[in-house]
């Protein structure tokens, strides 16, 4: 089945997006709205090249509400609201997109930028036009108002940076034919609040819930390794900007794809390199992305370029997904450059692949083409497998009788010649990670073979393939057997003192 697009309109969410040349302060304009650190933001002319989506949120005063079809509000109601109620009832969500700063392209590369700036002005509901306070208006300037006046949608011209500026500098910016003009400074926060009211009066009020089934699937591995192309494909769209050139995506692109039922949010990192090599500036911020991105995905997909397998930082990626306790796919990508490939050269390179990736045996191996659009429709089926299996819960009366079956066939073994006893097992709930705890007697002392062997154990009676487990070792204090009892909660100590003197008066037998 063919994935399908959740196009952003099909939410109903109005969308905004910032336009302007560079260096006026987009990407901080960005920040600002959605109160966090989502665009890198650097002194550098052309820091951001993608089209950075987000969804953002504004509470606008109740008188400014608009007004809004039948269905979108309840029925006329004269009951008093509470402040949560009316902070909801006013609440307003609308996708706000970042883009590339506006110029001539001087090659292909600059042209496919700016191609990314007009397909994201013409898919907007509101665009913004941003300025400079400090700096006069310039034929760039005029550039950008002229095309978003001529799109015949609703224009804000704000001006940024009135921190910088004087009185006299802000004059003459009505020139430029926007009716609706905003002096905002984003490193004082100011005018941002006037700017999103009247965004709130031009704009339905819309109220996205977030889906918690959702799949984050997160695409990471070294740079020019293919991500952005699979991104493209996997999207159906160009939203990630594609070229031979390393380093070329640097914010965290995302969009949302439906499949099988399933929405599935992907998300497009900069590639990672080494850490000698790593770039001081932007290109630290966007690895520092890359990162988080690992800790915000369920299911990681691992993309190797097929003419260069099996490196060192790729063993490092698939070791810090490992260690995050998520989902693994290996991806060999770019299959189609493979030259005088035969139904033998795949056979051939699995082994290789498997033998350099032994710590993470339960990640599947996958070979894809963006180019071709080969496997790439697998890799969703795999994705959603690998997320099924993180769901699996099992009881705990099965899981002690398995540990008392693993034990009973294999009694660990510990050093310092001290014998440890596992005694209890349970699953935690609230971790996304299939995560157990084992309560016993010097854990500490357990080795580490002991542990590998208990998790493949694990692996055959249950199915967690694609997935990290992990286990927590926990010793046991006090009296009782398991440590502290995951189903009693701990004594106070008005009971401990009833117990002490229930034995003194010999009223308690002793244990």
């Amino acid at each position: 089945m063919t994935a399908v697009i959740l196009e952003r309109m099909s939410s109903k969410l109005p969308i905004v997006a910032i336009v302007g040349r560079a260096n006026v302060g987009k990407s901080s304009l960005f920040n600002a709205v959605l109160e966090r650190r989502e665009a890198i933001v650097a002194q550098e002319a052309g820091t951001t090249r993608d089209s950075v989506w987000a969804k953002a949120s504004w509470s606008a005063p109740h008188d400014n509400r608009p007004n809004t079809t039948a269905g979108d509000t309840p029925a006329n109601s004269s009951a008093p609201l509470s402040s949560h109620e009316s902070s909801a009832k006013n609440r307003f969500d609308f996708w706000l997109v970042d883009t590339a700063g506006m110029k001539t392209a001087e090659d292909d590369f600059e042209f496919t930028i700016q191609e990314q700036i007009t397909q994201a002005a013409d898919s907007a509901d509101i665009i913004w036009v941003v300025v400079e306070a400090n700096v006069p208006i310039g034929e760039e300037d005029r550039r950008v108002a002229k095309i978003a006046l001529k799109s015949g949608k609703p224009v804000f011209l704000v001006v940024n940076k009135v921190d910088k500026a004087r009185g006299h500098d802000l004059q003459g910016f009505d020139r430029l034919g926007i009716r609706h003009i905003f002096p905002t400074s984003t490193t004082q926060n100011r005018g941002i609040s006037q700017l999103l009211d009247t965004l709130a009066q031009q704009i339905p009020q819309k109220v996205l819930s977030d889906n918690p089934n959702k799949v984050k699937l997160a695409l990471l591995g070294r740079p020019n390794v293919g991500k952005s192309a699979l991104f493209n494909t996997l999207a159906k769209k160009q939203q990630a900007i594609v070229a031979d050139r390393a380093g070329t995506t640097r914010d965290v692109n995302r969009t949302s794809v439906r499949y099988e039922g399933r929405e599935i949010e992907l998300l497009d990192t900069a590639g990672i390199r080494r850490s000698g090599k790593i770039g001081r500036g932007i290109e630290h911020f966007s690895i520092i992305r890359s990162l988080a991105a690992i800790e915000q995905a369920d299911v990681c997909l691992l993309l190797m370029d097929v003419n260069e397998l099996n490196t060192g930082l790729d063993q490092k990626i698939a070791g810090m997904i490992e260690e995050a306790g998520k989902g693994l796919i290996i991806v060999v990508s770019k299959w189609d450059s493979v030259e005088g490939k035969d139904a033998y050269t795949r056979d051939a390179l699995a082994p290789q692949i498997a033998d350099a990736f032994s710590f993470v045996p339960w990640a599947p191996l996958i070979f894809t083409s963006s180019l071709t659009g080969q496997n790439v429709t697998k890799i969703f089926d795999l994705t959603l497998q690998v997320a099924e299996h993180r769901r699996t819960r099992i009881a705990t009366s099965a899981l002690n009788t398995w540990l008392a079956s693993i034990t009973a066939k294999h009694p660990p073994a510990g050093l310092k010649n001290r014998a440890p006893k596992l005694n209890y097992m349970i699953q935690e709930t609230d971790n996304p990670t299939p995560a157990f705890k084992i309560f016993g007697a010097h854990t500490r002392f357990l080795h580490w073979s002991y542990k590998r062997y208990m998790e493949r154990e694990l692996r055959q009676e249950w199915n967690f393939d694609g997935t990290a487990v992990q286990l927590w070792f926990i010793e046991k204090e006090g009296r009782h057997k398991h440590g502290n009892s995951p189903t009693k909660a701990p004594r106070s100590g008005t009971q401990r003192k009833i117990v002490k003197n229930k034995k003194r008066s010999g009223k308690m037998r002793k244990t």
